[in-house]
């Protein structure tokens, strides 16, 4: 694969808040990028931020956030292709008189500096995702970390193809 870097590193940020309490949500994240110029980005790094769900006695609440690389109808998993980051915050207090206990879940956040890059981004954006389990709607954060690189002609056109049919 050849890909030239033709930036410094970008930091892009993005909020989202759910439409309605409990309802999934999503938002596109515009990279900018010149498909005319066979313009990727480079993915470095993700941090996912999203509101903590509620403590409530003798239920089950949850806040996740997921980042990914093509739209998608439901909250995915990470054993999804298109899936780069997830972080889902869960009290369990069913069964208990008390606002439970919480756990915290983040995958994706803050990879080992080892690494040259987590992933490319082929097409124009990438998308956020925040669903909850609450009696407020949830909002999330993210921040991605990467820079922007030229493919050339047949890398290009063979990885925006790759990336859209598996969505």
């Amino acid at each position: 694969m050849s890909l030239k870097r033709t930036s410094s590193t970008i930091v892009i940020g993005a909020r989202i808040e759910e439409s309605a309490a409990n309802t999934f949500t999503e938002e596109g994240v515009d990279l900018q990028l010149n498909p005319l110029d066979n313009e990727v980005f480079i993915v470095q790094s993700i941090n996912l931020d999203v509101r903590s769900p509620d403590a409530i006695a003798g239920a089950d609440t949850s806040s996740v956030l997921t980042l990914t690389t093509t739209s998608q109808a439901s909250l995915p998993s990470l054993s999804n292709s298109n899936t780069l980051a997830r972080k889902e915050l869960t009290i369990r207090a069913s069964g208990f008189v008390d606002g439970g206990v919480g756990f915290t879940e983040a995958f994706g956040d803050s990879p080992p500096l080892t690494l040259e890059y987590i992933v490319n981004i082929f097409t124009n954006n990438f998308f956020i995702q925040v669903k909850g389990n609450n009696t407020a709607a949830m909002t999330g954060a993210c921040k991605v970390y990467g820079y922007r690189a030229k493919a050339d002609a047949a890398t290009y056109a063979a990885l925006v193809q790759s990336e859209v049919l598996s969505s």
